[in-house]
């Protein structure tokens, strides 16, 4: 029977097999769970546990395994839905396959007066370079092209898009940002980090029926993989109000933490301060992005010393010191959470002592946040601990750069590479996510490469520098606990206790019991948020 301060419970999830952590990270199995009408948890319920006969409505779940939602901490949700209906070439192995690829989309989509897409990965294809214009042209020569890299920081156009942009050899790269080029000096195809913009500005702009339709794939395919909330790194104005407009319509079911896409569009979308939440607490802005540098696989990532497999480039540096700390206080100072992208060891470092210097005024709990964190010179890493820093990090990455980050960095900096272990080890919040859709935003493949550093092959034997390996159940809490602490989230979701929203998964597998090869290929069979089904499997 409920306790005298009890809320009352409204509704009854029963016959499970329930597991899930408290807040000090141990398990906690139970067998049903009580929900009041605000869809918050009244009560965990355990074998032998009295079950209130006085109920709105109770459902047998014929003891199918139920777990908490996981949280993506690190995610692009418009970018994943465009993805989703455009050109997707993540899955491509190497240029002729992707070639072939752009040829069919091109001829399924004639009245697309541009084709879109990206997800292309110059490193899987082993092409030891970037693609260029001419290799774009021979699949697509009558309208422009323009395909982002996997990670998005770099772009690949053909020539029709390279002329709709007016960008030729005397076109100058901007500040924060590369042309490659060919002979001459001629733009050779390809744009790193903001040269990316001499041909976004050039690219017909989304409508807002089409902002919406991709918001709807986007949260389809989010909860069909069991997120239940996401933090939204980079939101823009147009993405807000796609989601205001679902809102609006009451067809917003994810959870989205949203960061806005710098100081003046925070302004924009929230004012002069965080809003609250919205929608039945499925809609928040309470942070800011920033970027430091670029990423790793497009030498954009900013080092310290220059990159192993190219002498004399160390990357980009995309804000000044001045810069840097101008926006983060501009940010502070309206009580915004401030999350910078930082990827190579010098921007970390840049990072690092930004913050060492806001703190001095601006205290408090401010969990300033640190993304990717991918690159740390060891002797760097003690300063996350100091303030509290979250290393805001995706599992996946480490498998699919393993190869990569070898070439690009060499031996001596790998130490302090996609460091989860040493992070936790000095008492560093951690918060793992995807950066969908750079990478897949499965949560079952990024918890099993957590605790295995191996790739869907099983590859390498013993894992990718096991010795920054973490555990079944610290994976577990960094893509839950851990990510909801990272948005200001953890007295709403994040596990399943009293007070908190029932935010659950059925899963058809035990993902404690499972092997690293099971929990891979664990299937949601159906996503609660609220208390209420928001999704299940055909």
């Amino acid at each position: 029977m409920l306790g005298s301060g009890s809320a009352r419970a409204d509704a009854l999830i029963d016959n499970v097999r329930g597991e899930t952590l408290d807040k000090q990270g141990e398990v906690v199995h139970f067998t049903g769970m009580l929900i009041d009408r605000q869809g918050r948890i009244v009560k965990l319920l355990h074998e032998g546990d009295e079950r209130p006969q006085i109920l709105d409505w109770r459902t047998d779940m014929h003891g199918r395994i139920v777990i908490p939602g996981m949280i993506d901490a690190h995610g692009h949700v418009m970018e994943l839905g465009f993805r989703d209906l455009s050109l997707d070439l993540s899955d491509t192995g190497s240029l002729a396959e992707a070639q072939a690829k752009i040829a069919r989309f091109a001829k399924e989509h004639p009245d697309r007066p541009w084709i879109l897409g990206g997800g292309w990965n110059q490193e899987r294809w082993g092409l030891g370079r970037f693609p260029t214009a001419a290799e774009l042209d021979k699949t697509v020569s009558d309208r422009p092209v323009w395909l982002m890299r996997a990670d998005g920081h770099a772009g690949w156009a053909n020539s029709r898009a390279l002329a709709a942009a007016g960008v030729t050899a005397k076109t100058k790269a901007p500040s924060g940002g590369r042309i490659e080029t060919g002979a001459g000096g001629v733009p050779a195809g390809v744009f790193v980090d903001a040269a990316t913009n001499l041909i976004e500005k050039a690219v017909p702009k989304p409508s807002p029926l089409d902002y919406d339709a991709a918001f709807l794939q986007a949260q389809k395919h989010l909860l069909s993989d069991g997120i239940t909330a996401t933090a939204d790194m980079g939101t823009t104005l147009e993405d807000w109000m796609a989601y205001r407009r679902a809102g609006d319509r009451g067809a917003l079911r994810i959870r989205i933490m949203s960061y806005a896409h710098g100081v003046d569009t925070a302004t924009l979308i929230a004012g002069p301060r965080p809003t609250p939440w919205l929608y039945q607490d499925r809609l928040k802005a309470g942070g800011i992005k920033l970027y430091a540098d670029g990423a790793l696989g497009s030498r954009g990532a900013w080092l310290k010393q220059p990159y192993a497999d190219a002498s004399g480039e160390t990357g980009i540096q995309l804000l000044s010191d001045d810069q840097l700390l101008n926006l983060m206080s501009r940010g502070a100072m309206d009580d915004f959470q401030i999350a910078v992208h930082a990827i190579g060891d010098r921007a970390n470092q840049q990072v690092l002592d930004a913050i060492d210097v806001l703190s001095e005024t601006y205290d408090g709990d401010r969990r300033w946040r640190i993304e990717h964190a991918q690159i740390v010179d060891p002797a760097d890493l003690p300063k996350f601990k100091r303030h509290g820093i979250i290393a805001s990090m995706q599992p996946t990455h480490a498998t699919s750069d393993m190869n990569m980050a070898e070439a690009r960095l060499g031996e001596a900096r790998l130490k302090g590479a996609y460091a989860w272990r040493t992070m936790l080890d000095m008492g560093v919040p951690l918060a793992f996510g995807s950066d969908y859709p750079v990478e897949d935003p499965d949560p079952f493949v990024g918890w099993a490469v957590a605790f295995t550093r191996q790739n869907a092959a099983g590859e390498p034997a013993g894992g990718w520098r096991p010795q920054e390996k973490v555990s079944r159940i610290e994976a577990w809490r960094a893509f839950t606990l851990g990510a909801a602490y990272a948005g200001f989230a953890e007295e709403e979701f994040g596990t399943l206790a009293p007070g908190l929203k029932a935010d659950f998964l059925i899963v058809d597998r035990d993902p404690l019991e499972a092997t690293p090869k099971e929990l891979r290929n664990t299937k949601v069979l159906e996503t609660w948020i609220g208390g209420q089904r928001v999704w299940k499997r055909d």
